[in-house]
């Protein structure tokens, strides 16, 4: 190659629209220093060469009136190199400290901004890097005519195979959705689920192709304040203000978000490739991501592998292998071996170790998914077959589940019980026994959330209108498996009853002698595929235990509203809803709304009335605005479907009243005596000398944090309930 082609060929001139050259695009990203640029006097190119410095051009080489060329040695420049404040002064990040200059480096065509310290740095190919940054001991670092940072667009002449795009919930490559900076899991989830709607998808691909100028010619950029230091290979890489970079194996095509408030890390032998990286990101320790997004404070670590996926905000993935998924918010994974495959969690879940979640295919195709509500977590060793289905916190104790499961029975614990040659559930597990983990899931979502950048909105209530209907569903199954139990213990035919009459009989029997109810044999139905009976044990309590969750559901909004309106009443509740309960909801992404709501953005999308995704964004964040009213409104008129009346009277206010105060002190004594459990095992305490060590390794049960907060916090619930339970009378 001529010297003339390596410095001028990095744009084809023909991508460059009429009277503009190659730097047009750079100059609009970059500010013009105060005292704009000026050429290098002679007696500074003097001292330019004397320091061992080689420029194609002295005259492409701009600098500010507070240039030291002393600070300049061992360096090549080519092309256009603009160059800010330097000085003698140094720069210090931990215990990093660097002169500020530049040394032993090779810069082809930059913009260098105030008081950075480039150092040992091979090679520096059209960046623009803020003030203040530290780059130090970095083999390659460049920009390419037709970066995109991670974007899934195409620049001008460019195929569309080139495009980046992310297969998501399944394998098969039929639920692709492109990257975007600022790309949250509600988008992903609107686009990838519904692509049977084609009007849909053929607008969201143009709002996003049209999110980012398809000219040739963009300069990656270093943001202000960041250091990068001891890295291999950085090419076409966005990387916002504070940013930390150390030890980074590849980073090619990405945008790493980052500012003051929320600094982004990437860390030793980390691969980033195709994708987008969240405010307050942690990547460290060979973490590898190829086509992704990762949400704002997200971490990868030791060796996780994330591939074709989107992570939502305030997750953490460590050691494990996550690909073709989408996962909303608040994700735990931790455990080496530990698969998620061709799945959509829907937030709040935790993995195990040894579950292998979506790797067993039980067919020829890679076309199943699995599909997780709220809360999912499969326990040690869990194994399952595509496809299934689980409704909010599904709890599965190990096992390798045998086959296709279908779960409706929200907080349920399922056991794959080989022996007895069945599948058993207990619905409502998390209510009657696991309390401590039930309550204190409300608390750790909310307090891990350290998000300062929130786009995704986000549900962290445990008892929300998605999981509540499905508990209203799981009494109304509950009520018809019991009824058929029952019939079919009396030798009487049920097949002459339709589902309204064995829910009536049903209700009646679980409302009425529990030891009638215990001595029967309840089975569920479609809930797996196969032969083998689904035995439902703990009917009779969980049916009243899903009751008193929804009354919970219910006061507890209730008390939220009076609070935040104190000159309003139960009555003035009362007054404000009157419709039927809307019993559809959709967990957007984290962000819960009516399908109603849905299918009115989908249209508005589809037909040109919104037209970017800052303005599908504003649409969420409107219909976040009233979801508190939306929530009270189904809260409200879940308790009148326990009261069996559309409108709650005086009476039935008192009845719920003291149905919340008996739920208070159950709740309180169930985190107590759940977590207690651990603190009474015998085979936990033999690990110890004795009892002092015990209590100085793990502390008491009084002391406990949780519990104490839970008793002060009961306490003033239920003053709060007498209180208003005394305006009734």
């Amino acid at each position: 190659m001529t010297p003339d082609k390596l410095v001028n060929g990095w744009i084809d001139p023909s991508f460059l629209p009429a009277g503009k050259d190659k730097y047009y695009i750079r100059n609009k990203q970059i500010r013009q220093p105060k005292g704009g640029w000026r050429h290098l006097r002679a007696d500074e190119i003097a001292t330019l060469v004397r320091s061992n410095n080689t420029a194609g051009n002295w005259d492409n080489i701009w600098v500010t009136d507070e240039f030291d060329a002393h600070c300049i040695k061992n360096n090549s420049f080519m092309g256009t190199v603009r160059i800010g404040r330097v000085n003698e002064n140094g720069l210090q990040f931990h215990d990093l400290r660097l002169p500020i200059g530049i040394t032993n480096s090779t810069i082809h065509s930059c913009d260098i901004g105030d008081d950075c310290a480039i150092h040992d740095v091979h090679y520096l190919s059209h960046y623009i890097i803020g003030n203040r940054c530290m780059l130090f001991n970095i083999h390659e670092m460049s920009t390419t005519d037709h970066s995109k940072f991670g974007n899934g667009v195409i620049k001008d002449g460019e195929p569309e195979a080139v495009r980046v795009k992310l297969n998501i919930m399944n394998e098969a490559e039929t639920r692709q959705v492109y990257p975007f900076d600022g790309m949250i899991t509600a988008d992903a989830y609107l686009w990838a689920k519904y692509i049977d709607d084609k009007g849909l998808q053929a607008r969201l691909a143009e709002i996003t192709q049209n999110s980012v100028d398809y000219h040739r010619g963009y300069y990656g950029t270093v943001g202000e304040g960041c250091v990068i230091k001891t890295s291999e290979i950085i090419k076409d890489v966005k990387v916002g203000p504070a940013c930390y970079i150390k030890g980074a194996s590849k980073l090619k095509n990405i945008t790493i978000n980052s500012n003051e408030k929320e600094p982004s890390q990437i860390g030793e032998n980390v691969i980033l490739v195709n994708g987008i990286v969240g405010y307050g990101a942690h990547i460290f320790y060979g973490a590898t991501a190829i086509k992704f997004v990762i949400g704002n404070n997200c971490s990868l670590k030791y060796g996780a592998r994330v591939i074709d996926s989107i992570l939502g905000d305030n997750s953490t993935i460590s050691c494990c292998e996550v690909l073709n998924n989408l996962i909303f918010p608040a994700h735990e994974q931790h455990h080496n071996n530990s698969f998620l495959i061709a799945s959509l969690v829907m937030g709040q879940s935790n993995m195990a170790a040894g579950a292998t979640i979506g790797s067993n295919h039980n067919s020829r195709s890679v076309d199943n998914e699995i599909v997780a509500g709220r809360g999912f977590w499969p326990g040690l060793c869990v194994s399952l077959k595509h496809s299934s289905r689980f409704a909010s916190y599904t709890l599965l104790a190990k096992g390798a589940y045998p086959n296709e499961l279908n779960i409706k029975l929200p907080f349920s614990m399922v056991i794959n019980d080989e022996k007895a040659g069945e599948l058993r559930i207990i619905p409502d597990f998390w209510w009657l026994y696991n309390m401590y983990a039930l309550c204190r899931n409300n608390w750790k979502f909310q307090n891990r959330d350290k998000r300062i950048t929130k786009i995704q909105n986000i549900e962290f209530d445990t008892y929300a209108p998605d999981s509540m209907e499905e508990v209203i569903l799981a009494r109304k199954l509950l009520e018809i498996w019991t009824a058929k139990a029952w019939y079919r213990k009396n030798n009487i035919s049920f097949e002459k009853f339709n589902d309204k009459q064995l829910r009536a009989k049903g209700a009646e029997l679980l409302e009425g002698d529990k030891s009638i109810v215990d001595e029967l044999e309840v089975f569920g139905e479609d809930l797996e595929k196969g032969k083998r009976p689904v035995r439902i044990l703990k009917v009779y309590k969980a049916y009243h235990g899903y009751g008193d969750m929804l009354i919970h559901y219910a006061m507890d909004n209730v008390l939220r509203y009076l609070a935040a309106h104190p000159n309003e009443g139960l009555s003035d509740i009362s007054a404000q809803f009157k419709a039927r309960r809307h019993r559809e909801w959709m967990n957007l992404g984290g962000q819960l709304m009516t399908t109603t709501d849905v299918d009115r953005l989908r249209a508005d999308i589809r037909e040109g009335r919104l037209n970017s995704w800052k303005e599908i964004h504003k649409r969420y964040n409107d219909i976040w605005k009233r979801y508190p009213h939306d929530k009270l409104g189904h809260a409200y008129l879940s308790l009148g479907y326990m009261m069996r009346n559309c409108e709650i009277t005086n009476e039935e206010w008192r009845k719920a009243i003291n149905a919340e105060i008996r739920n208070q002190k159950y709740m309180c004594e169930q985190v107590y005596l759940s977590r207690k459990k651990d603190y009474d095992n015998i085979y936990r305490q033999a690990t110890y000398r004795n009892e002092e060590e015990m209590r100085a390794a793990l502390g008491t049960i009084e002391d406990n944090s949780f519990v104490l907060q839970t008793k002060a916090l009961t306490a003033e619930t239920i003053k709060t309930l007498e209180t208003l339970l005394a305006t009734l009378k």
